[in-house]
């Protein structure tokens, strides 16, 4: 079993920039691929960046690509996502999700939380205009 647990979410403002991590323990070797969800008020969850546990594979969604960065560090079981240039619609609960194998990039851009095998409780993030 894998427990994931996000922190570093809070309130900023437009513009600024806020980093959030995702802290893996238990059978972490069972790691593959591991995803950021977001869900704002009111609107279903999606997937703004995906990474490979071992490879250098990443992928973005449109609406954040160039503004957010996604990065591990395996010492640390660790997954982040910097994000710079927030605007309000950035405003969510993120959420990490991981599964047990890869995903091609069409698949993780169309993946929901069922298509993974592990996530957390999320953390939130709120960008005032």
């Amino acid at each position: 079993q894998v427990q994931l647990v996000e922190s570093g979410g809070g309130l900023v403002q437009a513009g600024d920039s806020l980093s959030v991590s995702c802290v893996a323990s238990g059978r972490t070797s069972g790691i593959y691929f591991i995803s950021w969800f977001r869900q704002a008020p009111g609107k279903g969850r999606e997937v703004v960046a995906a990474i490979t546990w071992y490879g250098g594979s990443r992928y973005y969604a449109d609406s954040v690509k160039g503004r957010f960065t996604i990065s591990r560090d395996n010492s640390k079981n660790a997954v982040s996502l910097q994000m710079n240039s927030l605007k309000p619609e950035d405003t969510a609960v993120y959420y990490c999700a991981a599964r047990r194998s890869n995903l091609n990039e069409a698949a993780a851009r169309r993946s929901s939380l069922n298509d993974y095998d592990y996530w957390g409780q999320g953390t939130q993030v709120t960008v005032s205009s």
